[in-house]
């Protein structure tokens, strides 16, 4: 008899949670709460401005959108591969051979001066042996093509 009353008593707690589970997925659904991915431009409306420019103003260089850290950084050890693994670089432009000519930043719209956020992501790449380009708002035909001066030799920490 104890074994009857234990089984069915389990059985009861099983279906109180199979309810109580199923209630509350049906009242997320209801509300919307099931965040589910949307798609979206890879590039704001700024980002694309700056694209064009880099694109028109370069046509002899490979004008790369927001390209991992993690591309452009290597590092032997784990803590060190995380100070830079969830970072973006919002352009890199490289010759025909891919060396990296200069990373360019875009600044945001929201943030007045480098923030320290800025300052350490450029040193990360300084570090690495990268040119970092960064610039307040999408620049002029002329600022552009003056900051890539033929002239200037590529810089690339690999295969320089």
């Amino acid at each position: 008899m104890n074994t009857f009353l234990f089984m069915v008593g389990l059985l009861s707690v099983g279906l109180l949670v199979f309810v109580l589970a199923a209630r509350k997925k049906a009242a997320q659904n209801r509300s919307g709460f099931v965040d589910r991915p949307k798609a979206r431009p890879p590039l704001t409306a700024r980002e694309q401005a700056m694209y064009n420019r880099l694109v028109q103003t370069l046509p002899d260089l490979v004008v790369l959108p927001q390209v991992s850290f993690g591309a452009l950084l290597t590092a032997r050890t784990r803590a060190a591969r995380s100070s830079f693994s969830r970072k973006i670089a919002d352009f890199v432009v490289c010759d025909r051979s891919f060396k990296v000519v200069a990373v360019v930043a875009l600044g945001d719209k929201s943030s007045k001066g480098r923030s320290q956020r800025d300052l350490d992501r450029d040193a990360l790449l300084l570090q690495a042996g990268y040119r970092v380009l960064r610039y307040p708002r999408v620049p002029d035909v002329g600022r552009v093509e003056a900051d890539f001066d033929p002239t200037l030799a590529s810089v690339s920490p690999i295969g320089s």
